[in-house]
């Protein structure tokens, strides 16, 4: 069976909204059966159904569930699901949603009795608990048996093509029961001597991976580590992430790496997904509306502050107002980063270079926009079209990249988020102005990419609010 993750996905919105509508006219009808006759708008069920409360209700009611189900991160996901989190997640999000339309529409029901407005509490909450909790019980059970009878899998790689590929390759598929992966080649990422023959499957070379896993439906990769050594392993995995599916590596690759694992256990065989970052999906959706929204006001509310900036920046030196340049962000994806521009716009004639301090390209408004990091605020834009979040690791030119990663391989796990604007090590660091102050500054990120919450997103945002305000920007 083919994966489609889009089906899936769509699968369980359906069912939940389906759901949800039922649930919210059961609570109708039960409250019209509840509540006394006399404080009702109508005489019969039939009048109460076409009420506008009622109609309005069943329109509004079921999408704001559905939208606080995708804030808590549940459509993430949609495979390997556990039933104990379908249970968990729809008891809260049913409970929250609860409250808010008991405070919203019925506190003011005519009715006076307390004991009342408690049942009817417990009722809409079983209204939007039970259909709900049952469409998903029934979708994650379907799915689950159809990974475990193999029915469902997902085509995957093997990134090499030795013998210790091969072992890997079939521990994997030997015990792998119940996680869905369907191993279906290897690639060979330096022109190694096995055959096909050798291997028992198709061997592709690396150059062609994207087309492969194009026309193959792969859904995943497995890294075997390079023959040659770790420094070669890890530049081979910086080649993966732009593909932007999970990449699963062994404890023992990782230890050498620098962060805390996240194992899914494989019938007995470890692997680690380093594509993404240790956050949960609820934390990554909140992170994401919040640079929506804060990103969409802040180009609002600076519109003054850009057309006063921008007056200065034509009369103190010759050139355009914005500079953009290329920079490598979410899974090593390039894009045009855009800044107030602050150097002459002969800067790098000579080629890529580092700024400091006291560098002479740097416009004499130039240095004021930096010490403020008035530079930095078209970012903004970036943050609303999704190539940057407010907090993250600073993106770097993929010249730098290159240069960062020969001396420090796992700089490349700095792609499992978005770039920021500001971040732990632009805080705790701030420019750097070399290639060594780069890999410093680095430990900073990865701690971040450690701990992605929030609470940590909000502590950095205030931080960098600090160092505006009182100009400790370089």
């Amino acid at each position: 069976m083919v994966i489609n993750k889009t089906k899936q996905r769509l699968t369980y919105v359906t069912g939940d909204y389906v759901m949800l509508l039922v649930g919210w006219t059961l609570f109708a009808i039960l409250r019209y059966r509840v509540v006394p006759s006399e404080t009702m708008d109508a005489d019969t069920l039939e009048q109460f159904l076409k009420l506008p409360g009622f109609i309005g209700g069943i329109i509004v009611y079921p999408l704001a569930m559905l939208g606080m189900y995708w804030m808590s991160g549940y459509y993430n996901y949609v495979y390997f699901k556990s039933r104990l989190h379908d249970v968990g997640n729809t008891v809260l999000i049913s409970f929250i949603g609860t409250l808010l339309i008991f405070f919203v529409a019925l506190i003011n029901d005519a009715h006076s009795e307390r004991m009342l407005s408690y049942e009817l509490l417990v009722i809409l909450w079983l209204c939007l608990f039970v259909p709900v909790i049952a469409s998903r019980l029934i979708i994650t059970s379907r799915t689950s048996r159809l990974i475990k009878s193999h029915r469902l899998e997902f085509n995957t790689l093997v990134i090499g093509a030795t013998q210790g590929a091969r072992k890997l390759a079939e521990k994997i598929s030997r015990r792998t029961r119940g996680m869905g992966f369907r191993i279906i080649g290897y690639v060979d990422t330096d022109r190694g001597d096995l055959t096909c023959r050798d291997l028992d499957l198709p061997i592709y070379h690396i150059d062609d991976l994207e087309k492969v896993c194009s026309e193959n439906n792969v859904r995943r990769l497995i890294v075997s580590p390079h023959r040659s050594g770790f420094k070669e392993t890890s530049q081979l995995i910086s080649r993966l992430f732009p593909l932007d599916m999970p990449i699963y590596i062994t404890p023992d690759l990782y230890s050498l790496i620098v962060t805390q694992p996240r194992i899914a256990d494989v019938a007995g065989e470890p692997l680690i997904d380093i594509s993404r970052a240790h956050a949960s999906a609820a934390t990554v959706n909140c992170k994401r509306l919040g640079d929506i929204v804060i990103s969409a006001i802040s180009l609002v509310l600076l519109m003054p502050v850009f057309l006063v900036l921008s007056i200065a920046i034509k009369r103190d030196s010759r050139g355009p107002v914005f500079y953009k340049q290329e920079r490598i962000g979410y899974h090593k994806r390039p894009f045009n980063i855009y800044k107030f521009r602050t150097m002459t716009i002969d800067a790098e004639s000579e080629g890529p270079a580092l700024s400091s301090l006291d560098d002479p390209r740097i416009t004499r408004l130039g240095h004021y926009m930096r010490k403020y990091r008035l530079d930095e605020l078209p970012q903004f834009w970036n943050v609303l079209k999704g190539d940057m979040s407010i907090v993250g690791p600073r993106p770097e030119r993929d010249y730098y990249i290159k240069q960062i990663v020969a001396r420090v391989p796992y700089y490349n796990l700095i792609h499992q988020v978005r770039p920021g604007i500001t971040s732990w090590g632009m805080v705790k660091f701030g420019y750097a102005s070399s290639v060594d102050q780069m890999i410093e500054r680095l430990r900073y990120d990865l701690l971040y990419i450690d701990n992605v919450s929030l609470n940590v997103d909000l502590k950095i945002i205030l931080y960098t609010v600090n160092t505006v305000i009182t100009g400790k920007g370089v």
